[in-house]
């Protein structure tokens, strides 16, 4: 079992930065993918971005140039740094993690078993 805890949500003008985490507990060395999604009011939870153990990243299209996921493994914290952010942006941000081994990473919330509660971020223009 994996324990995951987000932080870091927050009001922020368009335009501005933010950024978010979320430290594990558990059984985090048995942790092949960890990524990034968010889900807005009435849609569906999207991928943003998601790192593989050997670093590997992959990122959404729209969050390319502008979303930085890292990690640090001493304290099993996994962040993700946003600019230029638009009121689009505005969602609720979870990070998840997943133990199969896998060569790379999906974007897609199927992939995933561990789950944090999510952090809000919220975009005003």
């Amino acid at each position: 079992q994996v324990q995951l805890v987000e932080s870091g949500g927050d009001s922020v003008q368009a335009g501005g930065s933010l950024r978010v985490s979320c430290t594990a507990s558990g059984d985090v060395d048995n942790i092949y993918c960890m990524g990034w999604f968010r889900q807005a009011p009435g849609k569906e939870r999207e991928g943003v971005a998601v790192m593989h153990k050997s670093g590997a990243t992959v990122y959404a299209d729209s969050m390319k140039g502008r979303f930085i996921i890292s990690r640090d493994n001493n304290t099993n914290t996994l962040s993700l740094q946003m600019n230029g952010l638009q009121p689009d942006d505005t969602a609720k941000y979870y990070c998840a993690r997943d133990p199969a081994w896998r060569s790379y990473c999906p974007l897609s919330p199927q992939g995933y078993i561990y789950w944090g509660q999510g952090t809000q971020v919220t975009v005003f223009s």
